[in-house]
């Protein structure tokens, strides 16, 4: 497929709270150029945490931590990171603040932007989120990539909201599912794409390594950007 060739990695890191070395080992071997990751640090010392978490993996921040609430972007060295935003959800009392993170990029010339959210465990917050996140995403313009911990599987509305008018980037996958780690049974992690972005390979990755790494198995998708 022609195109600028891009490896995005989407991931719930659990917190940070697993095995550090099998997650940080597992990226670098993995070597995306973009990682969208949700269950960042968020809280006290969060820049140093999201940085000392970059440099483990041998990339760089883009966006996100507090400002997008766990929602961090990193990039790779070859990716050229022009403008960043964050969007903070409605807090519901009782709940976690929740929100999403945007990066506006390039990579040899073919400019993209890459978003990532992590929507509510509650099926009452979810729609709003989901509704407030692609509203976001509705109004980029070029080539969008948005991936995610979704909080529920491709029959959900909150889902379906999300995907609408993008491309499912596990497309006929055999093995889609990603949660729990150590024996999946869902599929609650995606990544999508605005149709002028190829879709070259997908893969839940799901090596004894990823299952120690976190409670979810990353999402990795090779695609090919549009040239400009």
């Amino acid at each position: 497929m022609s195109g600028v060739p891009l490896r995005v990695l989407s991931y719930n890191v659990h917190g940070l709270r697993d095995d550090r070395a099998a997650l940080t080992g597992l990226v670098r071997d993995l070597e995306p150029d973009v990682v969208i990751v949700q269950e960042a640090p968020r809280r006290f010392r969060w820049r140093h945490k999201c940085a000392a978490l970059a440099d483990d993996v041998g990339m760089v921040v883009a966006a996100g931590g507090l400002p997008s609430l766990g929602n961090l972007l990193l990039v790779s060295l070859r990716v050229r990171v022009h403008e960043t935003w964050c969007l903070r959800y409605p807090l519901k009392p009782g709940r976690h603040l929740r929100g999403a993170a945007f990066a506006r990029c390039s990579v040899r010339g073919a400019r993209f932007t890459v978003a990532g959210s992590h929507l509510a465990t509650d099926a009452g917050e979810r729609p709003d989120q989901a509704a407030r996140w692609k509203e976001a995403l509705s109004v980029v313009e070029g080539p969008l990539i948005a991936g995610g911990d979704l909080n529920e599987g491709p029959g959900g509305g909150a889902w379906r909201t999300v995907a609408d008018g993008l491309v499912d980037t596990a497309g006929a996958a055999c093995s889609t599912l990603t949660f729990p780690a150590t024996l999946p049974r869902v599929r609650i992690d995606a990544m999508f794409v605005s149709p002028d972005i190829g879709v070259t390979r997908y893969e839940v990755v799901g090596t004894e390594r990823a299952r120690r790494a976190s409670d979810h198995l990353p999402v990795l998708a090779e695609l090919a950007l549009p040239a400009s």
